[in-house]
């Protein structure tokens, strides 16, 4: 659910024990982009974020990844995610996925860049503002942040508060 205040606004999804939890945290996210107008609405026609400009479609690409990274490594590592927290600000968007274990992620250089796997953070590292993981509830939180795009910084003020139509229950 959308909750508002003067300068922020957040999207919550419990996933916990769903099927294809990536795919639901991918889509969860798409829905709020659009919404908070990081992407084009559907059937607009449009290629890019409705700013209309390159560097904010890049961006929603961009936190599109970051989810499915996180919530991957939730999935590979520690039991799956319990929720995503999407909480956008006029300076960035803060993702947030709880999961079950208290084993914090650390960032390794892959042993080998040919391999599959082992990419994940490294993505995370070069994508994000900043990241890093807390403890909660006998699990933790692992969190991304990413810049705003410079032509929603602005804007995002002015977009209508909209009911969140992406929720689902657990």
């Amino acid at each position: 659910m959308d909750q508002r205040g003067p300068s922020e606004w957040t999207r919550r999804l419990l996933v916990h024990g769903t099927a294809d939890a990536v795919g639901r945290c991918r889509d969860f996210a798409r829905r709020a982009l659009t919404d908070w107008q990081w992407l084009p609405e559907a059937g607009s026609g449009s290629a890019y974020g409705n700013a209309g400009d390159d560097e904010t479609a890049e961006t929603a690409s961009d936190v599109l990844l970051l989810v499915s990274e996180v919530v991957a490594n939730a999935c590979m590592h520690a039991g799956g995610p319990n929720s995503l927290v999407l909480h956008y600000t006029a300076e960035r968007l803060r993702i947030e996925v709880t999961d079950p274990s208290p084993v914090v992620p650390v960032y390794r250089l892959p042993t080998d860049p040919a391999r599959p796997g082992g990419h994940g953070l490294l993505i995370v590292k070069r994508l994000a503002l900043a990241w890093g993981a807390d403890p909660v509830d006998g699990g933790k939180c692992v969190w991304v942040e990413i810049a705003t795009p410079p032509a929603l910084r602005e804007r995002r003020e002015t977009l209508p508060g909209r009911p969140d139509r992406s929720r689902s229950p657990a």
